[in-house]
């Protein structure tokens, strides 16, 4: 049994990193190879050719079909075999598997499980990352943790506090209480934390000019196994909270995304994305926030490689105390192991 949920949609890339040139990527566990073809459709397939296992992702790409470099078995965008060295007849099971993928909002997701359970209607939703009406920065670390630390990390931002001492922490983060709701039906955690008078940190001080304290919010977003959304507001304190129509001039609004995607068992594909309402044109402001927010992505990725090694060192001896500020995190927990249950039940 894996320990990420299957029959669930994962962020596999970024759409503009498929082009017409093959793509290595492993997804909960599957090698895999993307290409863009002549038509724009992204495909994605099995990264291991049916005859001796030679990786597709380097072999060669012709007419949108790929070609094994090694005895030139050749895969149409459905993983049907076309053509095979030495004979005309191709047999039967020469195929290799095909992904069902979905690009929305700049983002490529892909479905790990049966595919005949792919339901479209149902890709996570994080429309700023290409409205006109926002900038994103984004980028994409490795991280050499199972997927399951990542999601402890976002769900509980008091640590900004004191990993992030510098960049997006300050006291108030630590001390302000939070509200978590749950929606189990539609599986969805809310967890927010509101602060009144808060200090600006130099992420935002720098990127709004902003001069001093803030009101500050922190409404997380979760959609468990996969995407996670920080809805992020701050403005001068004193400024009135948003109207009922939700107009919100006054305020500075940031959305930050992650893509939660397992590449193994203990590794996975931090996808980041940071998306503003403000200084759109403004290529200083982008620049500042790409490398800010690098810079405590690093940090969390270096925090979790270590705990890595804590964890897997101790196995089933390892123990934990959980508190308040746990609340999101342990309902994200019970979610997945929801999703484990369920994914596990149909495949077996």
């Amino acid at each position: 049994m894996s320990s990420w949920p299957r029959n669930q949609w994962y962020v596999a890339a970024y759409a503009a990193e498929v082009t017409d040139e093959l793509m290595a990527r492993t997804i909960c566990g599957e090698p895999m190879v993307f290409y863009r073809t002549s038509d724009g459709e992204v495909v994605a397939l099995a990264d291991r050719c049916v005859h001796r296992r030679f990786p597709l992702s380097k072999s060669h790409l012709v007419d949108d079909n790929v070609i094994c470099g090694y005895h030139g078995f050749t895969y149409d965008r459905t993983g049907t075999c076309l053509a095979a060295p030495g004979q005309k007849r191709i047999p039967r099971t020469a195929r290799v598997p095909a992904f069902h993928l979905v690009e929305q909002d700049s983002l490529v997701w892909v479905w790990i499980g049966e595919t005949d359970r792919a339901d479209e209607s149902t890709v996570p939703r994080a429309p700023w990352l290409d409205s006109p009406d926002y900038t994103t920065v984004r980028g994409l670390e490795p991280l050499k943790a199972r997927y399951g630390l990542l999601v402890d990390n976002l769900m509980d931002l008091s640590h900004e506090t004191y990993l992030h001492g510098g960049y997006i922490g300050t006291p108030e983060v630590a001390e302000t209480p939070i509200t978590t709701e749950v929606d189990d039906e539609a599986q969805v955690i809310y967890v927010s934390r509101h602060m009144d008078d808060a200090a600006c940190p130099p992420f935002y001080a720098t990127s709004t000019g902003i001069e001093g304290r803030i009101t500050r919010w922190q409404d997380i977003e979760y959609h468990p196994p996969c995407l996670y959304l920080l809805h992020s507001r701050v403005a001068p304190v004193g400024t009135p909270d948003p109207a009922e129509d939700g107009r919100d001039e006054p305020a500075f609004h940031v959305e930050v995304v992650y893509a939660i995607t397992p590449e193994t068992e203990h590794s996975t594909h931090d996808f980041w994305m940071v998306a503003r309402d403000f200084a759109l044109e403004d290529q200083g402001v982008s620049d500042f926030l790409a490398e800010s927010n690098r810079t405590v992505v690093l940090q969390d990725v270096e925090a979790l490689d270590v705990l890595e090694v804590v964890v897997e060192g101790e196995k089933e001896n390892y123990q934990e105390l959980s508190i308040n500020i746990d609340t999101g995190g342990l309902a994200a927990r019970r979610i997945i192991a929801k999703q484990l249950t369920q994914g596990e039940a149909v495949t077996a």
